[in-house]
């Protein structure tokens, strides 16, 4: 049976000067690695709303190619339980460090073919299929990526500073987003909208390939984190991870009460930072590139108050954190769309700013060193795989095809989308607040 360990303080038997480098090779790889893999995964998300639809399914009406492109995108998230239990079992079984350079090394070879795919006007339905298959690639290798990721610089980190570290991965993403928005606008800034649409959109992804050598190098050179060596030396280490959260009736709950409270955090993230993009440029008829520029900024806003985000984890506790920003979500839903209606950029970018730029990154920085906590050091690497990767299927990658379907029901009027997103608020904020603080094991 995996249990909670008494682990050695991080810096044991090191000198200041080493422990001081040892971090900074943990902050590298780990914000590195998270940065370029979210990259990939995202700039499918935007290529989805933006390119896929006309090149991928060209035969399709406006709406009918949008779904099917969102459609693809969601069946990523499928994918990515599968790869979270078996990325975790490696984690959990052989190391944090190798499980992490095998996902990156996997999603980089993924999101390099898809930028060499065919399109539906040279092969037909073979360019689709194709699209399809990489992207259940891309998810199963992300499946193992957060969670590897988050345990690096948690189980790395001095006690005191947990929180700060564990917002390390997740400034990765919010990078990782701002990083493909901000290509894909620059493509069509430089090349044009004809020449975009024909091969521009490629270069985002053929750019994969070389991010992809550094970060493999980067996280090759990080150790393995205390907690697991500490395991792996006492030989108590579960050999079914699984099985063992699924005995053990805290871990049971904790996991339960974790793919609850991540509802909105997936929902929110999918709404602002991949519906919105086609929302913006299709129902409201707002310019492309300005909308791809308004969410890299608020992206990169997102990533520059994640670290504020950590100290206050560190300072009020990662659950108290989490659960008010996010209510602060759901308070917001109604007016954020109501303003997007105006149909003017200056509205939609403060808007975008707020929603996702601030309150997202409040519940977003302590949801990793919360999560992290839910599961003892044996398990943890699936647990927490588990419970990011599993509620990415409804919390996620659903999402753009609910609300899209939602809005078209309904005429063109968005409230009985932002009553699903409330919805999941409500949800989160529930499950969060059942979390006992005691169950907590980091």
């Amino acid at each position: 049976m995996a249990t909670a360990l008494p682990v050695r303080p991080t810096g044991a038997g090191e000198s200041q000067r080493q422990q001081s480098r040892r971090l900074r090779i943990v902050v590298v790889a780990s914000l590195l690695g998270t940065t370029v893999e979210w990259y990939d995964f995202f700039l499918y998300a935007t290529a989805a709303g933006l390119v896929f639809n006309r090149v991928f399914f060209p035969g399709e009406s406006s709406l009918v190619g949008t779904l099917l492109a969102f459609a693809t995108f969601a069946l990523g998230f499928v994918m990515r339980p599968i790869g979270g239990l078996v990325f975790g079992h490696i984690g959990d079984r052989v190391g944090r460090k190798r499980s992490l350079a095998l996902t990156m090394l996997i999603m980089g070879g993924a999101t390099t073919l898809i930028g060499a795919l065919p399109t539906a006007a040279q092969v037909g339905v073979w360019a689709p299929v194709g699209l399809l298959a990489l992207r259940l690639v891309q998810g199963f290798a992300l499946g193992g990526e957060w969670a590897g990721a988050m345990l690096l610089a948690v189980e790395h980190s001095p006690a005191h500073r947990r929180g700060r570290f564990g917002a390390i991965p997740q400034m990765g993403l919010a990078l990782g987003l701002a990083l493909g928005t901000g290509v894909f606008a620059f493509l069509q800034l430089v090349l044009g909208p004809d020449s975009f649409l024909a091969y521009g959109w490629r270069l985002g992804f053929l750019l994969s390939l070389g991010l992809v050598i550094v970060g493999v190098v980067v996280r090759l050179r990080v150790e393995e984190t205390p907690a697991f060596r500490q395991l792996h030396d006492l030989e108590v280490a579960s050999s079914m991870p699984i099985r063992q959260i699924l005995r053990e009736p805290r871990s049971r709950r904790n996991t339960v009460l974790g793919l609850l409270s991540r509802w909105a955090e997936g929902s929110a993230f999918n709404t602002w930072g991949v519906f919105a993009i086609s929302y913006a440029t299709g129902a409201l008829g707002l310019n492309r590139v300005s909308v791809l520029v308004v969410v890299t900024v608020a992206a990169l806003l997102m990533a520059l108050l994640l670290p504020v985000s950590g100290a206050l984890t560190d300072r009020f506790g990662a659950r108290r954190v989490y659960l008010i920003g996010v209510a602060g979500y759901g308070v917001a839903a109604f007016p954020a769309f109501a303003l997007f209606g105006t149909k003017n950029l200056v509205w939609f970018g403060l808007v975008m700013i707020m929603v996702f730029g601030v309150v997202h990154a409040i519940f977003y920085g302590a949801q990793g060193t919360l999560y992290s906590a839910l599961y003892p050091t044996g398990t943890r690497y699936t647990g927490l795989s588990l419970v990011y990767q599993l509620s990415g299927v409804y919390a996620s990658g659903v999402t753009p095809m609910i609300l899209t379907a939602l809005i078209a029901v309904r005429g063109g009027t968005p409230w009985a989308a932002c009553g699903y997103l409330v919805a999941t608020a409500a949800i989160s904020v529930l499950a969060t607040a059942l979390i006992r603080e005691h169950d907590l094991q980091l």
